[in-house]
């Protein structure tokens, strides 16, 4: 990530702890005025958001790290921990939710909601959005993934808060609203926390190369030399912004090892130039495998 980016996804981070962190006061003020445990874990769910903005924040600093001999390929992964971090407490606190929830169910408390909920949840609902398009714009910017997973924090948390008000304007006198509504918050988070775990893991366990790159890699092979080389076997590591990819190329038995060296090379820097991409490539002699498998 350039140095502006890294600016923008650390601005990003401080922006929304700061108003994250006024939002779960009047949430929480809110709940405590109404005795709704929906409200209250509402509130919770924003002061967690201002938890993992703090992690998005460690995240980029870190990756934004140059190279070093304990990091050969950079700290770009430090981003997608920070991701996975984002997952595992958005989990946790769903959980609560649903645990919360399921006690209200229990006791069978009726909620009395009163103007203050409603408008304290109206104002969540339209920061919450606000942050969360600011947060997308910026991940459209940067490419960072603990950003986008911010965002996603902040969207899960507007829906969230737009049941909790559709509950409070259609149910002020059903008993069970105030559970149900504590439990399908839960599940919103739930789903928000495996898209970003999801994703995270994704990249952390390898991917295979998107079919327009393989072409192109192809096209370069075919521009940089007549031989007819094959190359398959691709294999690609992303870290952060700076990735590395390796795959295999056929050259003729006879070919010397200084001729396959500097075809290698100037495919490899090739590529570089085009895609930005450090590419390692294995050179096999085509009639390798076919010697094998007669002996």
């Amino acid at each position: 990530m350039s140095l502006n980016n890294n600016q923008l996804a650390i601005k990003e981070g401080w922006v929304s702890v700061l108003a994250n962190s006024a939002l779960f006061v009047l949430k929480f003020w809110a709940g405590i005025a109404t005795g709704s445990i929906a409200i209250i874990a509402d509130a919770w769910h924003t002061l967690s958001d201002s938890l993992t903005s703090i992690v998005v924040v460690a995240g980029v600093k870190i990756s934004a790290k140059p190279a070093d001999k304990e990091h050969p390929f950079g700290h770009g992964r430090a981003e997608i921990i920070a991701a996975l971090i984002i997952g595992v407490l958005l989990s946790v606190v769903a959980f609560n939710f649903v645990l919360e929830g399921i006690g209200r169910l229990r006791t069978r408390e009726l909620v009395s909601y009163s103007n203050f909920a409603i408008v304290a949840t109206v104002v969540s609902i339209v920061a919450k959005e606000a942050l969360a398009q600011y947060a997308f714009a910026i991940f459209r910017k940067t490419g960072s993934k603990p950003v986008k997973a911010d965002g996603w924090h902040h969207r899960s948390d507007a829906i969230s808060s737009v049941v909790i008000l559709v509950g409070i304007l259609a149910g002020k006198h059903v008993w069970w609203v105030d559970g149900v509504l504590g439990i399908v918050v839960a599940i919103l988070i739930f789903y928000a926390a495996y898209d970003i775990l999801r994703d995270a893991m994704h990249t952390m366990m390898g991917e295979v190369p998107e079919e327009e790159l393989v072409n192109t890699i192809k096209k370069i092979c075919s521009e940089e030399s007549l031989l007819e080389m094959k190359p398959h076997h691709f294999h690609i590591h992303r870290y952060g912004e700076h990735t590395e990819m390796t795959f295999h190329i056929k050259l003729p038995d006879n070919l010397s090892l200084f001729d396959s060296h500097e075809i290698a090379t100037r495919i490899e820097s090739r590529i570089q130039e085009i895609t930005g991409i450090v590419s390692t490539i294995h050179m096999e002699p085509e009639g390798f495998y076919r010697n094998r498998q007669n002996h």
